[in-house]
């Protein structure tokens, strides 16, 4: 059901961007479900909107009028009153990881979002930027395999940051060691 694109956390992702598009508030996909856009299959329970700080006022004004709950305790967090799915808003300008000032900072929407299936997705380099920044396994791997999954090599080093070109590197060596060990598994007798 998640990758037909018909479960709760589509349609969440689906009526958020349709309110923000009405609404004319800039955003980009990211976190699982831009990895998803960008080849990747891979399941996530909510979705994750690049905003800049005036988009997440905009967006708070709107909530109780589209059945947007916010989350208490939780500034940058709601529900979707009709699917029960949260969805969680990162602001230009802050942060990835441990929200610790760094090299690599949230960026303005409109600078790195591109149009996939209807919606406003943050590009493919900003993506694999802000994962390696975040530092979190998951995002590591999410790195291995969008590289598998858009044939990625060293070159692509060049569009990504000079703070995680190392990390990127290290992806890509980890993506080729898991393809030898694939190859092996594959020779192997039964």
């Amino acid at each position: 059901m998640f990758f037909d694109g018909s479960d709760r956390v589509h349609q969440t992702m689906r009526r958020v961007a349709e309110v923000l598009d009405g609404a004319g508030i800039g955003y980009a996909i990211v976190g699982g479900m831009a990895v998803n856009a960008h080849r990747h299959e891979r399941t996530t329970k909510d979705v994750d909107l690049l905003l800049s700080a005036d988009g997440l006022r905009a967006l708070r004004q709107l909530a109780a009028g589209v059945d947007f709950e916010p989350v208490p305790g939780r500034s940058r967090r709601f529900v979707d009153r009709r699917t029960g799915v949260a969805f969680d808003v990162l602001v230009s300008g802050s942060f990835p990881g441990s929200g610790a000032p760094g090299p690599i900072a949230f960026p303005d929407p409109a600078d790195v979002s591109q149009t996939i299936d209807d919606l406003r997705v943050v590009d493919l380099a900003t993506l694999i930027e802000l994962k390696l920044a975040a530092g979190r396994y998951q995002d590591f791997a999410d790195v291995v395999n969008l590289i598998r999954a858009n044939q990625l090599d060293e070159a692509f080093r060049d569009e990504l940051h000079l703070a995680v070109r190392a990390d990127y590197i290290e992806c890509l060596e980890e993506k080729r060691r898991e393809d030898e060990y694939e190859a092996r598994q594959d020779q192997s007798p039964t």
